[in-house]
């Protein structure tokens, strides 16, 4: 066989059915393999920051890695940043790029470039493939180190001789996904004295910590000891809406975070990092935490976070978890706002709907009023890396075909990954992307008055508005085969919102506020 014909061999092996692909001339060989072994679902994507976006959404709706395919170094570069929040977000992908023929890369030809270098900050492991014989063992240790907890990107790189060359068949690898580890006896301990002791406390959640069966734990315990939950800012999935443990996510801007931690004296940590400023400021500290709470991080993340929870909820002695009712607002009328989308959305947001937010500045005024809808999953942006809302959208909707995904789109950063709509055309993903055209980067002028800029000058303003022209985000939505209908009020609005929703396939809302 191929090379590449055991390597889509291996990935059919281990139960992998989706490929996000911007291929070119050293993947080819890989591209006819998948036809010649028919069972991965090749998604094209004309970008590929898309691919690994979406390699991204479906690993959080599934817990298994979808492959990407990408085209040598430069390639791999353009993916770089979708990357970024893939490993941040701790969820697995197998990152196939190809790479010029072993024999080859010394005649130092245009697309020559440092693959290994270039894909190293972003992944847990990296290996050069060095020949066919060696890709039954290097796929498969590719996927078990992307499995592996903390779950990551794990980016195998096949030279073209590699993948063409013929080596004996053979059977695949199949991999088994290593366990995450027994939380620490003694970090528990002391996390068991802190939420004992009467004392302040804060859970901060991620991972594990936030799906269902976690936060109903989480829930218990603070219904015992008064601990307060936060979802970690950047959580990679909630589970949330009516019939569930409600929690609020940990706060974005840096006043905030600090005011929210002022009173708390333990700062128990279950699948999330301490809470840090997510950039530096003059004359103010990276940690949030006051100065000496303690933090105790009982589960880290890679390792088992529900049983950390079961563990604190047993010596507590947890009380019953409050439960979220179902509260859904009236549709909101009048003039187009954050907080008048977040309304109509939790009223008409459908029961195991995926909620995908790169709302950026306006993230909280959709977030809080779903509160009380309908059970459905929140999916956030996890790096900070702004133009993963609609490849991650992809990505859930190929991972749950049966479910209704709605994005909230930035307009400033839905410009960095606009192709994702025509891959969502393509795939008849059923996703309706609602865009918050306000036409600026609302967050960095926010930021500039943080640090003191009461009035942006000429150069600012131009480098943070992107009116001037308005971008018609209808007309981009048709020309990549989207249909789409433009907001002025909440009433139409709320039309679209419905139609959108009533139907199956991409719909795009521009709401001008």
């Amino acid at each position: 066989m191929h090379g590449a014909e055991i390597l889509v061999k291996t990935l059919l092996a281990n139960g992998m059915d989706a490929c996000f692909a911007n291929p070119g001339t050293s993947e080819l060989h890989a591209l006819a393999a998948f036809d010649s072994m028919p069972g991965v679902r090749c998604v094209p994507t004309l970008f590929e920051g898309v691919a690994t976006g979406a390699a991204d959404g479906y690993a959080r709706m599934t817990g298994r890695p979808a492959a990407t395919l990408l085209h040598l170094g430069p390639g791999l570069a353009n993916g770089l940043a979708n990357l970024h929040n893939a490993r941040r977000a701790r969820v697995p992908v197998l990152n196939i790029v190809g790479d010029h023929a072993t024999w080859h890369r010394n005649a130092d030809a245009p697309l020559t470039s440092d693959v290994e270098g270039l894909a190293r900050p972003m992944s847990c492991w990296v290996r050069m493939v060095p020949d066919a014989a060696s890709v039954r063992v290097d796929a498969a240790e590719a996927i078990r180190a992307a499995l592996t907890p903390p779950t990551g990107v794990a980016t195998l790189i096949l030279p073209s001789d590699s993948s063409w060359d013929q080596t004996p068949d053979v059977e695949p690898i199949r991999v088994e996904a290593p366990a995450p580890a027994a939380p620490d006896g003694g970090a528990l301990r002391a996390a068991i004295e802190a939420l004992r002791g009467g004392r302040r406390a804060v859970l901060m959640l991620n991972g594990a910590a936030t799906s269902a069966a976690g936060l109903e734990l989480a829930g218990r315990i603070a219904a015992r000891t008064g601990a307060t939950l936060f979802a970690h800012t950047g959580a990679t999935r909630i589970e949330r809406g009516a019939g569930r443990v409600a929690v609020d996510r940990f706060p974005y801007p840096f006043d905030l975070g600090v005011a929210a931690l002022k009173d708390a004296e333990h700062i128990v940590l279950i699948g999330a990092t301490e809470p840090v400023g997510f950039f530096a400021y003059p004359g103010k500290p990276s940690r949030l935490a006051p100065e000496g709470a303690r933090i105790h991080d009982a589960a880290p993340p890679g390792t088992d976070a529900l049983a950390a929870l079961a563990w604190l909820a047993e010596a507590v002695g947890a009380a019953e978890a409050p439960v979220q009712a179902l509260a859904l607002p009236d549709l909101a009328t009048g003039a187009v706002t954050a907080d008048a989308i977040g309304r109509s959305l939790a009223a008409l947001l459908p029961e195991g709907a995926v909620v995908v937010d790169e709302a950026i500045s306006n993230s909280a005024m959709a977030y809080n009023p779903c509160r009380g809808a309908r059970p459905h999953d929140w999916l956030t942006i996890t790096g900070g890396s702004i133009g993963i809302g609609m490849p991650l959208a992809l990505g859930a909707a190929v991972a749950c075909p049966e479910r209704k995904v709605v994005t909230l789109q930035a307009d400033g950063s839905g410009m960095y990954t606009l192709q994702a709509l025509w891959s969502q055309a393509r795939e008849n993903a059923d996703v309706v992307t609602i865009v918050y055209a306000n036409r600026r980067y609302g967050i960095l002028q926010w930021e500039m008055g943080n640090l003191g800029f009461a009035e942006p000058g000429p150069s600012a303003r131009a480098c943070t508005d992107i009116g001037r022209p308005d971008l018609d985000w209808v007309g981009l939505a048709a020309g990549m085969g989207v249909e789409g209908g433009r907001a002025e009020d909440m009433e139409r609005f709320n039309v679209l919102l419905k139609h959108a929703l009533g139907r199956r396939g991409p719909f795009l809302i521009e709401a001008v506020l």
